[in-house]
């Protein structure tokens, strides 16, 4: 798709006629009209704008000329994927997995390659094969280059460190020790919990990036952790989720 055409779906599916787009973007209709008849193009700020109103990316809205890859796993985006800045704006250099509100997830790549290891030996790839792959591809990507100069998620990782020590100073029975914590995405870990009166509730953004993991237990339940700088949440389930149970929500 064209540009023109881009925002004219876009605008169109929210129901905004081109004097109300306008309005949002600080242009006249005049300039929107020219957009959608592909007499002109939105200069860059106004490309910012559209990309934080519509939750699309820039290159989304230029027609999608080029194949985004995340710079930290490698991962091609789509806008569903892309990581957010501090301000909620898309980043479109890495995936919401290695960037999360203005910071980096992965100071280590090792441990990257651990966790993208896990995912990809379920795609058709052998665990040698996987690592081969990622330990050729990482170093070759911007943010390993580049990595002492961006600040490599050291801030992150004290955060991490920080919230290791209250998950094991909470003592849950039965819970193992927690030994590391990953980037976890809302949507994937989003449980629903059954509460005494009946209903139930969900405490995560399906769209925001915590810091978790899950520990085996001996009873063949697993625990859930999950946490991010206002609160810590443990959990208990069965497999892939099954019967879950809130054992902790705790403001930080």
């Amino acid at each position: 798709m064209n540009t023109k055409d881009v925002i004219l779906e876009l605008r169109t599916k929210r129901g905004l006629s081109q004097e109300e787009l306008a309005e949002k973007v600080f242009v006249t209709r005049q300039a929107v009209s020219r957009w959608e008849t592909g007499e002109t193009v939105p200069n860059t700020e106004t490309l910012k704008l559209l990309s934080s109103f519509f939750g699309v990316s820039i290159n989304t809205l230029l027609g999608s000329p080029r194949k985004l890859i995340c710079q930290c796993c490698g991962m091609p985006l789509d806008d569903a994927l892309i990581g957010r800045d501090k301000a909620g704006d898309l980043n479109e250099a890495y995936c919401k997995w290695c960037y999360a509100d203005g910071e980096y997830t992965y100071s280590d790549m090792d441990d990257l390659i651990e966790v993208c290891v896990g995912h990809m030996t379920g795609e058709g790839f052998s665990e040698e094969q996987a690592r081969a792959y990622l330990g050729d591809l990482l170093p070759k990507l911007d943010y390993w280059k580049n990595q002492e100069e961006l600040g490599g998620g050291k801030s992150l990782e004290a955060l991490k460190k920080q919230l290791l020590d209250e998950f094991n100073a909470l003592k849950i029975e039965g819970m193992p020790k927690v030994e590391k914590l990953n980037a976890l995405v809302g949507g994937f870990v989003n449980l629903e919990y059954p509460l005494p009166n009946g209903r139930s509730v969900k405490f995560l953004d399906d769209g925001a990036t915590y810091l978790g993991n899950q520990l085996e237990a001996e009873d063949n339940r697993c625990f859930g952790v999950l946490a991010n700088r206002e609160f810590l949440l443990v959990a208990s389930y069965e497999a892939a989720g099954a019967n879950p149970q809130l054992l902790l929500y705790k403001k930080r």
